[in-house]
């Protein structure tokens, strides 16, 4: 009879530490739900002020504007690609909330338009928004090793891949045929203090991951020409664009799970200086 008492009460136990466990983990659970859903609301309303703050329009060529080739031959994309217009953004507002904004950026095909920003690491704004308050939604940001005056070889933006369709999150598109089906999406516009350019894809992937493809310096263009080879030949699909050793390029890059990153590669093919430049 005791061994029997024993035994139930030895159930009774285990029952309730799984209880309380099931009980904690579904208030974990809950608290993730609830922060997830705060730091969503925070990029909303980060993304609604900016709208209201700095507008994006589209600017005519004239005789500044430099068209880029790779010795492209003739029937490709890419000259339909430069006649697209530039874009242009002030950011006399967007500093006076964050004086760390370096430019803006818009992927076709995706809901990738916003300014980013760059500060003296690749950590602060993993969680942190716009407007520098705490959020692990975080925000687009360059990689702190960057220049964002059009000199770099490899300017590379990083955010993360949310789900509610924020930040990265439609970067996730590129990868799909519904995105790659359609050579309307294969452009990228960025805006920086110096410069309007316009940017073709030339790679986009999955890969689990690695630092091998954020390279921001290259000692000669031959380290550079075979840095972009491997670039080229890793993308899903082939975009059937070359790269050359003197080209420049823009890199995002995004987290596609715990363990992969989604990254898309663009070459640049034309840029204007821009008339505001000076007063900024």
């Amino acid at each position: 009879m005791k061994i029997r008492r024993g035994r139930s009460r030895v159930r009774t136990a285990v029952s309730c530490i799984i209880a309380l466990i099931c009980v904690a983990g579904i208030g974990y659970s809950g608290y993730k739900i609830i922060e997830w859903k705060l730091d969503s609301n925070k990029t909303i309303e980060q993304t609604e002020k900016i709208e209201e703050t700095a507008s994006v329009e589209e600017i005519e060529d004239d005789s500044k504007t430099e068209t880029v080739t790779s010795n492209e031959p003739p029937n490709t994309p890419y000259w339909n690609y430069i006649k697209m217009k530039l874009i242009d953004v002030d950011f006399t507002e967007l500093r006076k909330i964050n004086n760390e904004t370096g430019g803006w950026v818009q992927v076709s095909g995706t809901n990738i338009n916003y300014p980013f920003v760059m500060t003296s690491n690749n950590d602060f704004y993993l969680n942190h928004s716009f407007d520098k308050s705490y959020s692990k939604a975080g925000w687009v940001f360059a990689d702190f090793r960057n220049h964002v005056d059009g000199t770099d070889r490899n300017l590379i933006l990083y955010a993360h891949g949310r789900y509610d369709a924020t930040m990265f999150g439609t970067l996730r598109n590129i990868l799909t045929s519904g995105w790659l089906n359609n050579s309307d999406n294969f452009t990228v516009r960025t805006v920086n203090d110096t410069e309007s350019a316009l940017w073709q894809v030339f790679s986009v992937y999955k890969i689990p991951t690695t630092n091998d493809y954020i390279q921001t310096s290259f000692s000669n263009d031959e380290e550079f020409g075979r840095f972009a080879n491997v670039l080229r030949q890793r993308s899903k699909y082939n975009f059937k664009t070359s790269v050359a050793p003197t080209d420049k390029i823009l890199t995002l890059s995004t987290c596609f799970s715990s363990t992969e990153r989604v990254v898309l590669h663009a070459k640049l093919i034309k840029r204007a200086p821009r008339e505001t430049a000076s007063a900024q």
